[in-house]
């Protein structure tokens, strides 16, 4: 639609035009949208059958909402995306601080405005974006910045007394009259703050400075907190939260194939990235696999939460990790190896809150043993569990059945070692692997359509994926990567070589 030409309150009225409450704006939109059979949260994934109908029950019911999760749920991302509920345009009598409705001015200057030249009071037209406003709520947020205070500047400047309604500077909240008003972090703003809100929320009442106002302020006001909050930084005051007509609960992903699409929709990539750096499946539910484990792990503050932004920088380092040793040796493509996964670990320390034993054991130890345990869950997806193996039993018959990973495992126990550096050449790394007797063999066993670049990924994470189990050994090594070898030479101290760190 395209913004309408219309000058003046006279004309306005010839179009026919009808103004409606935000709430029953954002009603009828809604209502033509479920018609549809389409959603307004375009970019919103794994809410479908939770969050959203919550959402368009509360949006139907006219009611203000209050959004209660941890970190990184979008919640802020639901709000922003109501904007699309709102139409397009609306008219706003030009001049207006606080966007007045023509047809029904609630400020001193449009009041004065339309008794003064009637018919002929200029129009403007507002976009639905400029119709959104938010506020991070914080201990220092005053009154006066949500509802408003004298302006003593504006006052000397327009000589007016401060008993003037004019020399009043309206708050952000008055200026977002007829659209949406968000809150972030609700529970930060301190209690007399939120008193400020009772009326706004019931009666549309706003009080500055003693003025006697009744600005019915027309506003969809959204909420959102942390429960972490309640009992870390301060609380939502009883009588605000029982203004709130709904309170909705988010969550994280369900799944990891939904994490893995909202990480592959949210990550930021350079086409030059994308085009040099091919990222198997394996790697992408690795990299979830690493957020649910820390949504379980004992070291990790589940009150606090793990957010989305955990995976998605994480997989931003990884291609990143990726494009910089190509770069190094001068390959114009590469695929990410297990090796890679380095290159997240200060996603994972930066994003984790750790508790009383995660603290001592500390931040860089914490994301290893995510990262191994996630490599863990994932291994048994791709080979068969080494534990039920180990048992000599397939669980599917009851014949004994050997193990396929046997002869890796011996060649490693006749003294051999593997050391595969992060940042050695493609042929190099592929050359290291191949070296290991019955490796290759396993993995075109179960993936005999794999490519070469394919087969070594799944050779090294099938290394990685032994030593989780103590199959075999595996050790950081000071310049980056790993040297795996035996798992008794290792309980008895066998030296690997002179760059070997502690065990990850």
């Amino acid at each position: 639609m395209t913004k309408p030409d219309i000058k003046n309150f006279g004309e306005l009225k010839k179009s026919g035009y009808t103004p409606k409450p935000i709430k029953d704006e954002i009603r009828t939109n809604l209502i033509s949208l479920i018609k549809k059979k389409e959603s307004p949260f375009h970019t919103i994934l794994g809410y479908e059958d939770s969050v959203i109908p919550d959402v368009e029950r509360a949006l139907l019911s006219r009611h203000n909402i209050l959004f209660l999760g941890l970190r990184g749920q979008a919640k802020t991302r639901m709000a922003r995306e109501m904007i699309g509920l709102m139409d397009e345009w609306i008219p706003v009598i030009a001049g207006s601080e606080i966007n007045d409705d023509p047809f029904a001015p609630i400020s001193l200057y449009s009041r004065k405005l339309m008794e003064e030249k009637g018919d002929h009071t200029p129009i403007s037209w507002m976009h639905r974006s400029e119709r959104y406003s938010e506020k991070l709520a914080t201990p220092d947020v005053s009154v006066a910045d949500l509802i408003g205070d004298i302006d003593p500047i504006k006052a000397a400047n327009l000589r007016l007394s401060f008993a003037d309604e004019l020399a009043l500077h309206y708050g952000i909240i008055p200026r977002s009259h007829r659209g949406i008003f968000v809150i972030n972090e609700l529970p930060d703003l301190q209690a007399r703050i939120q008193v400020s809100l009772f009326n706004i929320l019931q009666e549309g009442d706003i009080q500055i400075r003693g003025f006697k106002l009744r600005m019915p302020l027309d506003i969809l006001f959204i909420f959102t907190a942390n429960p972490e909050d309640y009992t870390n930084r301060g609380s939502i005051v009883t009588p605000l939260k029982d203004r709130i007509e709904s309170q909705i609960i988010t969550h994280y992903p369900k799944t990891i194939e939904i994490s893995k699409a909202i990480t592959e929709q949210e990550a930021s990539l350079l086409p030059e990235q994308a085009s040099r750096v091919e990222v198997p499946d394996i790697c992408r539910l690795l990299i979830e696999q690493i957020a649910m484990e820390a949504r379980k792990s004992e070291f990790v503050d589940q009150k606090s939460g793990v957010s989305a932004r955990l995976t998605i920088s994480a997989y931003e380092n990884l291609v990143s990790t990726a494009e910089l040793r190509a770069l190094q040796n001068g390959h114009p493509h590469t695929i990410v190896r297990i090796s890679d996964f380095l290159g997240v670990v200060p996603s994972i320390t930066g994003k984790i809150e750790l508790v009383y034993e995660g603290e001592q054991e500390g931040p860089l130890n914490v994301a290893y043993r995510l990262l191994g345990l996630a490599i863990r869950s994932l291994f048994i997806k791709y080979f068969p569990d080494p534990q039920t193996l180990k048992k000599g039993r397939d669980p599917q018959k009851a014949k004994a059945k050997p193990s396929p990973y046997q002869p890796v495992i011996d060649w490693f126990g006749k003294g051999h070692d593997l050391i595969l550096l992060q940042n050695e050449p493609d042929s190099k790394w592929l050359a290291g692997l191949y070296k290991v007797d019955g490796l290759y063999s396993v993995v075109k066993q179960y993936y005999p359509q794999s490519t070469d670049d394919q087969a070594g990924l799944l050779m090294e994470f099938l290394l990685h994926g032994l030593s989780e189990f103590s199959l075999i050994s595996k050790k950081g090594l000071e310049k980056g990567g790993y040297a795996f070898g035996d798992m008794l030479g290792s309980m008895l101290n066998l030296n690997l070589g002179s760059d070997e760190e502690e065990d990850l």
